[in-house]
Protein backbone atom coordinates (compact mmCIF):
# COMPACT_ATOMS: atom_id res chain seq x y z
CA UNK A 1 0.00 0.00 0.00
CA UNK A 2 1.03 3.64 -1.07
CA UNK A 3 1.72 5.80 2.10
CA UNK A 4 0.13 8.99 1.59
CA UNK A 5 -0.11 11.79 4.21
CA UNK A 6 -3.80 11.17 5.27
CA UNK A 7 -2.52 7.53 5.91
CA UNK A 8 0.52 8.15 7.47
CA UNK A 9 -1.27 10.54 10.01
CA UNK A 10 -3.65 8.27 10.54
CA UNK A 11 -0.70 5.62 11.51
CA UNK A 12 0.88 8.29 13.44
CA UNK A 13 -2.64 8.32 15.66
CA UNK A 14 -2.67 4.51 16.58
CA UNK A 15 0.63 4.12 17.10
CA UNK A 16 0.31 7.19 19.47
CA UNK A 17 -2.65 5.70 20.86
CA UNK A 18 -1.23 2.54 21.35
CA UNK A 19 1.52 3.88 22.77
CA UNK A 20 -0.09 5.73 25.17
CA UNK A 21 -2.36 2.47 26.38
CA UNK A 22 1.21 0.54 26.40
CA UNK A 23 2.48 2.97 28.93
CA UNK A 24 -0.75 3.85 30.57
CA UNK A 25 -0.68 -0.30 31.34
CA UNK A 26 2.66 0.11 31.96
CA UNK A 27 2.66 1.94 35.05
CA UNK A 28 -0.51 -0.06 36.20
CA UNK A 29 1.37 -3.31 36.47
CA UNK A 30 4.27 -0.79 37.86
CA UNK A 31 2.38 -0.81 41.38
CA UNK A 32 1.69 -3.40 43.34
CA UNK A 33 -1.91 -3.71 44.59
CA UNK A 34 -3.60 -6.67 46.48
CA UNK A 35 -7.57 -6.52 46.56
CA UNK A 36 -8.82 -6.23 49.60
CA UNK A 37 -12.51 -7.20 50.56
CA UNK A 38 -14.03 -5.44 52.90
CA UNK A 39 -10.92 -3.65 54.20
CA UNK A 40 -11.61 -1.16 51.63
CA UNK A 41 -12.12 1.90 54.31
CA UNK A 42 -8.21 0.88 55.83
CA UNK A 43 -5.75 2.80 54.13
CA UNK A 44 -2.03 0.66 54.14
CA UNK A 45 0.69 1.98 56.59
CA UNK A 46 3.96 4.68 55.53
CA UNK A 47 6.22 2.38 55.35
CA UNK A 48 8.09 3.85 58.17
CA UNK A 49 5.55 2.00 60.51
CA UNK A 50 7.05 -1.11 59.25
CA UNK A 51 10.73 -0.70 60.00
CA UNK A 52 10.24 -2.20 63.94
CA UNK A 53 8.74 -5.18 62.47
CA UNK A 54 12.44 -6.51 61.15
CA UNK A 55 15.68 -6.45 61.32
CA UNK A 56 19.04 -7.61 59.86
CA UNK A 57 22.50 -7.21 61.50
CA UNK A 58 23.91 -8.92 58.19
CA UNK A 59 22.75 -6.13 55.44
CA UNK A 60 20.78 -3.12 55.37
CA UNK A 61 17.00 -2.84 55.48
CA UNK A 62 14.88 -0.31 53.08
CA UNK A 63 11.17 0.07 53.20
CA UNK A 64 8.69 1.50 50.93
CA UNK A 65 5.50 0.72 49.95
CA UNK A 66 3.65 0.15 46.18
CA UNK A 67 0.25 0.59 46.11
CA UNK A 68 -1.11 -1.59 49.36
CA UNK A 69 1.93 -3.75 49.24
CA UNK A 70 5.17 -3.58 51.48
CA UNK A 71 8.75 -3.48 49.88
CA UNK A 72 11.13 -4.86 51.78
CA UNK A 73 14.42 -4.40 50.41
CA UNK A 74 17.46 -6.54 51.98
CA UNK A 75 21.01 -5.87 50.90
CA UNK A 76 23.81 -8.73 51.62
CA UNK A 77 26.73 -9.03 52.10
CA UNK A 78 27.81 -10.80 49.31
CA UNK A 79 30.71 -13.06 51.48
CA UNK A 80 27.75 -15.32 52.79
CA UNK A 81 26.28 -15.33 49.38
CA UNK A 82 29.45 -16.78 47.94
CA UNK A 83 30.07 -19.64 51.03
CA UNK A 84 26.06 -20.60 51.04
CA UNK A 85 25.97 -20.55 46.97
CA UNK A 86 22.21 -20.70 45.59
CA UNK A 87 20.36 -22.27 48.56
CA UNK A 88 21.54 -18.88 51.03
CA UNK A 89 20.09 -16.61 48.25
CA UNK A 90 16.96 -18.19 47.74
CA UNK A 91 16.10 -19.15 51.17
CA UNK A 92 16.62 -15.31 51.81
CA UNK A 93 13.42 -13.71 51.13
CA UNK A 94 11.81 -16.44 52.92
CA UNK A 95 13.26 -15.96 56.45
CA UNK A 96 12.20 -12.84 56.49
CA UNK A 97 8.51 -12.96 54.82
CA UNK A 98 7.84 -15.94 57.52
CA UNK A 99 8.47 -14.53 60.73
CA UNK A 100 6.84 -13.22 63.28
CA UNK A 101 7.34 -9.62 61.57
CA UNK A 102 5.27 -10.22 59.05
CA UNK A 103 2.63 -11.68 60.36
CA UNK A 104 2.34 -9.00 63.08
CA UNK A 105 2.37 -6.27 60.41
CA UNK A 106 -0.44 -7.72 58.34
CA UNK A 107 -2.55 -8.16 61.75
CA UNK A 108 -2.01 -5.08 62.80
CA UNK A 109 -2.86 -3.20 59.96
CA UNK A 110 -5.48 -4.25 57.76
CA UNK A 111 -4.87 -2.24 55.08
CA UNK A 112 -1.57 -3.95 54.37
CA UNK A 113 -2.50 -6.26 50.80
CA UNK A 114 1.20 -8.37 51.41
CA UNK A 115 5.19 -8.02 51.67
CA UNK A 116 7.53 -8.20 48.72
CA UNK A 117 11.20 -8.93 49.73
CA UNK A 118 13.66 -8.26 47.36
CA UNK A 119 17.15 -9.57 47.94
CA UNK A 120 19.51 -7.14 46.69
CA UNK A 121 23.58 -7.86 45.25
CA UNK A 122 25.49 -4.96 46.75
CA UNK A 123 25.31 -3.82 43.32
CA UNK A 124 22.09 -3.13 42.98
CA UNK A 125 20.61 -6.31 40.93
CA UNK A 126 18.36 -8.32 42.03
CA UNK A 127 19.18 -11.66 43.58
CA UNK A 128 15.78 -13.27 44.71
CA UNK A 129 12.07 -11.68 45.62
CA UNK A 130 8.96 -13.05 46.67
CA UNK A 131 5.17 -11.73 47.78
CA UNK A 132 3.36 -13.15 50.37
CA UNK A 133 -0.56 -11.27 49.80
CA UNK A 134 -2.42 -11.22 52.65
CA UNK A 135 -4.88 -14.23 53.43
CA UNK A 136 -2.55 -17.03 51.06
CA UNK A 137 -2.12 -18.57 54.82
CA UNK A 138 -4.11 -20.09 57.10
CA UNK A 139 -3.26 -19.89 60.61
CA UNK A 140 -2.04 -23.57 60.30
CA UNK A 141 -0.32 -22.55 57.52
CA UNK A 142 1.46 -19.43 59.37
CA UNK A 143 2.24 -21.82 62.21
CA UNK A 144 4.34 -24.49 60.18
CA UNK A 145 5.76 -21.29 58.16
CA UNK A 146 6.76 -19.94 61.71
CA UNK A 147 8.27 -23.21 62.45
CA UNK A 148 10.15 -24.22 59.11
CA UNK A 149 11.65 -20.56 59.35
CA UNK A 150 12.75 -21.24 62.76
CA UNK A 151 14.46 -24.23 62.25
CA UNK A 152 16.00 -22.98 59.04
CA UNK A 153 17.59 -19.82 61.23
CA UNK A 154 18.57 -21.62 63.88
CA UNK A 155 20.32 -25.52 62.13
CA UNK A 156 20.59 -24.13 58.65
CA UNK A 157 24.32 -24.08 58.75
CA UNK A 158 24.96 -27.22 59.78
CA UNK A 159 21.67 -28.39 58.18
CA UNK A 160 21.21 -27.43 54.36
CA UNK A 161 17.94 -29.66 54.43
CA UNK A 162 15.95 -27.04 56.70
CA UNK A 163 17.41 -24.70 54.37
CA UNK A 164 15.64 -26.89 51.26
CA UNK A 165 12.28 -26.95 53.37
CA UNK A 166 12.27 -23.50 53.97
CA UNK A 167 12.37 -22.82 50.33
CA UNK A 168 9.91 -25.43 48.61
CA UNK A 169 7.25 -24.34 51.95
CA UNK A 170 8.34 -20.37 50.69
CA UNK A 171 8.07 -21.76 46.68
CA UNK A 172 4.44 -23.15 47.73
CA UNK A 173 2.75 -20.33 49.31
CA UNK A 174 4.00 -17.10 47.68
CA UNK A 175 4.51 -15.55 44.30
CA UNK A 176 8.85 -15.71 43.63
CA UNK A 177 11.30 -14.95 40.92
CA UNK A 178 15.14 -15.90 40.87
CA UNK A 179 17.79 -14.38 39.29
CA UNK A 180 19.58 -16.41 36.83
CA UNK A 181 22.35 -14.98 36.98
CA UNK A 182 22.91 -15.58 40.71
CA UNK A 183 20.71 -18.68 41.52
CA UNK A 184 21.27 -21.53 38.73
CA UNK A 185 17.80 -22.64 37.41
CA UNK A 186 18.71 -26.30 38.35
CA UNK A 187 18.87 -26.23 41.97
Amino acid sequence: MKSTPSNLSGSKGAVAATLALVLLVGGLAACDAVQLPDRTEHPPPAASELEGYYSFPSGSLEFGMSGNVAQLAVTVDPDPFYRGGDLWAKSLPYLFIFSQGTRDALDEHEGLGGIRVRVLHPGGDVMAEALLRRGDMTQRDWREALSIAGLARREGTERPGRMVALVRWGEDHTEFEYNPEYISPDT
